[in-house]
């Protein structure tokens, strides 16, 4: 008598035996000599049963240990616009894929909703302890008849909700794969990694939501989201929801001069480098000549003449007395509104912060004073705020409408993560907040700024020169500020991507929605629909662990 297939979960695979009749699923599995069985990755959970339904194959799914939750939320608010879209363009996807949008646009609001309609055991993975406990006080608060747990700064917990941080789940994976049918990756683009990936690699979850403002990565490995989570299904920028979900924003470049003593110094500096570079022929304009560069300045005392002499001008570019100057003058000039100050290495943050005398924090500030000095910046206790890359993710301040860059990296996402800290609206509607960078003219900070600000040089406006006399200028009275400092208009860093040919990975039934209905959103200007949708059936509520009569309304 031939036994009916179990599909088991076993260590972050799925194990099939026997071995089904049909050829259909032979391609997710390879033979394992250690148990004498097929072995799966626990990731194709989804696309193996789906294959095993279509073609009529009886099997026992022993491997899922996820259940429906009845999520109920204390507060219901009325989702922008975007939320909606996003929510209605991800559910047609199958309920997998990445959400694209700025900071401060909602994205933890909006992973609220995808619960609510995928009411499921849910795993919530964060890059920051901060995070996690926002996350967590968020998600008590809304829904307060469900056990929410954590895992991570000393919290193991098992609870149908889960909020975990990146480490502690990866660490986990094994014994995670099999218990969460919803997975949901804040800050996505931290996945793509050896030691991150195995969270979605080693779990059954057949629904999965990414979440990030800035999902591209240097390495190119963001192309791996698509196997990972699921294609990018939704995005919108900072630039479009201006007025609406965020405050009307603009970002004001300030260039300042070096003193003759400083750029003096800092041409001889640049010489040496440069010299040793061109001995060695090695370019700085991509990653690897910076790797060649770090690999010859072990190897001679020339080449470590050279990297010393490259980190003492980045030190002049960085740290220039003339840029203090336009931190006092604009410090003062919005008086008494919150202002974030950001810079690039931690010896300007204690600096700014012994001369102004302003709270720091950086990655050595414990945890307890961290949340002091965020909590009185929010009560408005204390207006100013320095920090170098700590603030980047994870932290809300809605009452900043001020931020000031001194100094940072290219990197597009630190600084579209700084700009939405003063994005947020809070409670006031008519909010506007400004961003200044200031820059030290012809210096390799100019070039940094171009790439962070994803600027081409060749077609940039003019920008604001902030030399010494300008910048003590600044504050005097809001007309001659307006005359001095001309806002250059941002080029857009995010680029819309209209996606076509969702997949409906399950019946609309299954969710209580009705398929002749078109899925529109209440502006009819915005709707997301697609004639070409494929529509197929991949579930009943069942089948995913929904053993409810009833199917659950979105």
């Amino acid at each position: 008598m031939v036994r009916t297939p179990t599909l088991s979960f076993d260590r972050g695979t799925l194990i099939l035996h026997p071995p089904p009749r049909g050829k259909i699923w032979v391609e997710f599995a390879t033979w394992d000599d250690r148990v004498e069985k097929f072995r799966i990755p626990a990731i194709h959970y989804r696309p193996l049963v789906e294959a095993l339904q279509a073609e009529g194959t009886n099997f026992i799914d022993e491997a899922k240990a996820f259940a429906p939750l009845q999520l109920i939320p204390s507060v219901e608010m009325e989702p922008y616009l975007h939320q909606s879209e996003a929510l209605m363009a991800w559910k047609l996807a199958g309920r997998r894929g990445v959400v694209v949008l700025p900071t401060a646009a909602g994205k933890t609001y909006l992973a609220q909703l995808a619960m609510q309609a995928t009411p499921r055991s849910t795993l919530i993975v964060v890059p920051t302890l901060d995070l996690m406990h926002q996350w967590y006080a968020q998600l008590v608060a809304a829904f307060p008849d469900v056990e929410v747990g954590l895992l991570g700064g000393g919290s193991r917990d098992r609870t149908p909700i889960l909020v975990a941080t990146y480490d502690s789940a990866a660490i986990n994976a094994e014994a995670l794969g099999n218990g969460y049918a919803l997975l949901i990756f804040d800050e996505c683009h931290h996945l793509p990694t050896e030691f991150y990936r195995v969270i979605a690699e080693y779990a059954i979850a057949p629904y999965r939501l990414g979440l990030s403002a800035t999902p591209d990565r240097s390495d190119g490995k963001h192309t791996d989201l698509n196997h990972l989570i699921g294609l990018v299904v939704y995005r919108k920028t900072a630039e479009e929801l201006a007025g609406l979900a965020l405050a009307q924003h603009e970002i004001i470049p300030i260039k300042v001069k070096l003193s003759q003593l400083e750029r003096d110094r800092y041409t001889e500096l640049i010489k040496i480098r440069n010299d040793f570079l061109k001995t060695e022929k090695i370019s700085l304009g991509s990653l690897e000549g910076w790797q060649r560069f770090v690999q010859m300045s072990a190897r001679s005392p020339g080449g470590r003449r050279a990297m010393l002499a490259h980190r003492e001008a980045r030190e002049i570019a960085l740290g220039t007395d003339g840029k203090l100057r336009v931190l006092g003058n604009l410090i003062a000039e919005h008086y008494p509104e919150r202002t974030l100050i950001f810079t690039a290495d931690n010896a300007t943050v204690y600096r700014i912060s012994q001369e102004f005398l302003i709270p720091a924090i950086t990655h050595q500030t414990p945890v307890k004073e961290r949340h002091e000095i965020l909590t009185r910046f929010r009560e408005g206790e204390y207006k100013s705020l320095v920090a170098s890359h700590v603030l980047n993710e994870g932290v809300d301040v809605p009452a900043a409408s001020i931020a000031i860059i001194l100094s940072g990296t290219g990197s597009q996402r630190e600084f579209i993560q700084r700009l939405g800290r003063i994005l947020r609206k809070g409670n006031d509607n008519n909010k506007r907040a400004v961003l200044y960078e200031v820059v030290a003219e012809n210096t390799s900070e100019e070039g940094t700024s171009e790439r962070r600000r994803g600027v081409d040089r060749k077609n940039e406006p003019i920008r604001v020169t902030g030399e010494t006399p300008v910048s003590q200028e600044i504050g005097k009275n809001k007309k001659k500020k307006k005359g001095n400092l001309k806002v250059v208009p941002s080029k857009p860093i995010y680029e819309v991507n209209h996606q076509s040919g969702y997949l409906a990975a399950e019946s609309p039934e299954s969710w209580g929605e009705n398929p002749t209905e078109k899925y529109s959103i209440q502006n009819p200007k915005s709707k997301i629909q697609n004639p070409n949708v494929t529509k197929r059936v991949a579930e009943s509520p069942a089948k995913w662990g929904d053993d409810n009569s009833e199917a659950p309304e979105d």
